[in-house]
């Protein structure tokens, strides 16, 4: 029998993967609360119950988009730091994977920023769960290189590099001639004279609390 003429079962998912792509193309072309899920799903190539299915609702939709990004971001910048072989490159790595990874979703990034008021609570705390994971990523590799380091002094240094990263990216997406390469030396001039100095700082500062 001739299968000439019928579709190609598409993996769920891979469907999957093809409905948020296009979702985050939509969000950032109108906007969140403009995009349309009817817009989305013929963009996609599926029925708009099927969309529904998947994802139960735009906020939804846009959920599964953010959890997809953590574990994107997590990834890239995991295989950059784990190369590392001292704490400055570590940073240096670092600091490119995560603006190679920002200039790549430019857009998305851009609509997280000026429509997350109106997300709702739940897109809020994908994108807090993002800096979290960040935040316990850099911890991680911070104690590679200072394993004395207290607990507190690990944290709060991570925390600014997530931060200070976060508004870079926000700077870059004002400048657009701002290339990741570029981004990542302003940075690091900015950040490494402060990390360079955290292993005997912290050295010097265990042996005093002990």
């Amino acid at each position: 029998m001739s299968t000439t003429g019928k579709r190609k079962r598409v993996p769920r998912a891979e469907r999957e993967r093809q409905m948020i792509a296009v979702a985050v193309q939509v969000f950032a072309e109108h906007g969140y609360l403009a995009a349309s899920m009817d817009d989305i799903a013929e963009r996609v190539g599926v029925s708009k119950p099927m969309l529904y299915e998947y994802f139960h609702s735009k906020e939804g939709l846009l959920l599964a988009a953010l959890r997809q990004a953590r574990a994107e971001l997590l990834q890239a910048t995991e295989r950059a730091l784990a190369a590392a072989t001292s704490a400055e490159d570590a940073l240096r790595r670092g600091l490119l994977a995560y603006f190679q990874f920002m200039d790549q979703r430019r857009q998305a990034w851009a609509l997280l920023r000026h429509e997350l008021g109106v997300l709702g609570p739940a897109a809020a705390e994908e994108v807090e769960a993002i800096r979290r994971q960040q935040t316990e990523l850099h911890m991680r590799h911070l104690r590679r290189f200072a394993p004395h380091a207290p607990e507190d002094d690990l944290e709060v240094a991570a925390e600014i590099l997530v931060g200070g990263c976060e508004r870079m990216a926000a700077w870059c997406e004002r400048k657009r001639d701002i290339s990741p390469e570029r981004a990542t030396n302003y940075a690091w001039g900015v950040i490494w004279g402060g990390l360079s100095s955290l292993g005997t700082r912290f050295t010097t500062s265990s042996s005093n609390r002990a």
